[in-house]
């Protein structure tokens, strides 16, 4: 029987005592809250060893940072001959009218699941900027990616698709939305192609990245079989540490992702709504959403996470790690997730931590309200100064 509570938890009044230790939060029947520190086995023992993992390997194996592609003229390109794409294409275009729009195929796109079509499409990107791009076939890419442009508008008609070719990268960006601003994309369906990946290791393969933009919109996106994650939003890759200001991102579909279906290391005014995130794991954090941020130039305001669905998530369905968060500048963080339905599959509905201010500054709320979940959130290594965390009418069914 399902069990509700109706008062706030607020995870940052643990006493400081105890931040060091995981904390697992729950309901109990007559919607009274309890706070436990977990020692070693059941609950508490998965959640720390999750937690321990999740961090990230960098000092371990030498790794760039999360965020940090290699450049994308490094990648190989594949051969045009690999086997032809066999999904379903695009589900639901909400427009497929050719009535005022530019078709792929008049900038010499084959889309017919077989032949290299990367500089053909970016020819037709660049061709269309301040016009509507209408993807029409299945169309096959190397690793090398497409690159968006200012006002760029593009369209995938229904069972329109984009899949890699056969390659041996771990860094790739199906699509790169960065430095640029004015953008719409228009129910893309992205197959990063693990199956046709000879990459042993490694994390960073996107589907969709979007790095020191404004005012992108992005609807009913698919992103499948991605190496790393299948949207990345975060700071400009350029220098001057620009911040993604004004994306919204609706019913986003992530599926068979390897590390996780949307990944947020910094961000202004940044939306998911009604999104599932599914079937994630091959490489950690193994999450369905993780905000993470890399340094202290991050940053997380208006953050909006709206009815999100996760399923067989291997990690944390969603998780707010802020390790790397403080630093000299004085942070105010500002996530808002609402309604989110975990099934579970994997480490828990919802994990907060990593948070030692260290003398800095890091202040603001984290707030789950309404949430669905199958098993308890918990919270760990979390300094009692830091942002105050609310779980809000929550249903343990």
């Amino acid at each position: 029987m399902a069990s509700t509570k109706t008062d706030i938890q607020e995870a940052s009044a643990v006493p400081s005592t105890m931040r060091r230790k995981l904390i697992s939060t729950f309901v109990l029947g007559a919607g009274s809250l309890a706070l436990a520190a977990c020692g070693g086995g059941g609950d508490g023992s998965v959640a720390d060893s999750v937690a321990d993992r999740q961090r990230r390997r960098s000092s371990a194996s030498g790794s760039t940072s999360a965020s940090s592609p290699t450049a994308a003229s490094a990648a190989s390109p594949a051969s045009s001959t690999s086997n032809a794409s066999t999904n379903t294409g695009s589900q639901g275009a909400s427009n497929t009218s050719t009535s005022g729009v530019l078709l792929d195929t008049s900038f010499g796109v084959k889309g017919d699941g077989t032949t290299n079509d990367r500089a053909a499409l970016q020819a037709a990107i660049d061709g269309s900027v301040g016009q509507i791009l209408l993807i029409t076939g299945k169309s096959r890419i190397d690793t090398t990616g497409l690159t968006l442009r200012n006002n760029s508008h593009i369209r995938f008609a229904q069972g329109a698709s984009i899949k890699l070719l056969a390659h041996n990268s771990s860094d790739y960006q199906i699509m790169r939305v960065w430095d640029v601003s004015n953008v719409n994309i228009e129910a893309p369906y992205l197959d990063g192609s693990k199956e046709l990946n000879s990459a042993k290791s490694g994390e960073f393969g996107m589907g969709i990245s979007i790095a020191g933009s404004s005012n992108v919109t992005i609807s009913s996106p698919t992103t499948i079989s991605c190496w790393g994650d299948g949207i990345y939003i975060g700071n400009s890759y350029s220098g001057n540490n620009a911040v993604s200001k004004t994306v919204s991102i609706s019913d986003h579909h992530a599926t068979g992702c390897r590390r996780q279906g949307a990944t947020i290391t910094s961000g202004n005014g940044i939306t998911f709504t009604n999104p599932l995130w599914e079937n994630i794991g091959g490489t950690s954090p193994q999450c369905g959403l993780d905000i993470e941020p890399d340094n202290n130039n991050a940053v997380l305001q208006g953050i909006k996470i709206v009815s999100p669905t996760t399923k067989n998530c291997l990690g944390a369905a969603i998780q707010v790690y802020l390790g790397s968060l403080p630093g000299p500048v004085a942070k105010t963080v500002d996530i808002q997730i609402t309604n989110h339905t975990d099934t579970g599959g994997g480490a828990g509905p919802f994990g907060v931590g990593g948070l030692e201010l260290d003398g800095h500054t890091v202040t603001g709320s984290i707030t789950s309200s309404n949430p669905v979940w199958t098993t308890n959130w918990y919270l760990g290594q979390w300094d009692s100064g830091g942002p105050k965390v609310s779980v809000v009418n929550p249903k343990i069914v």
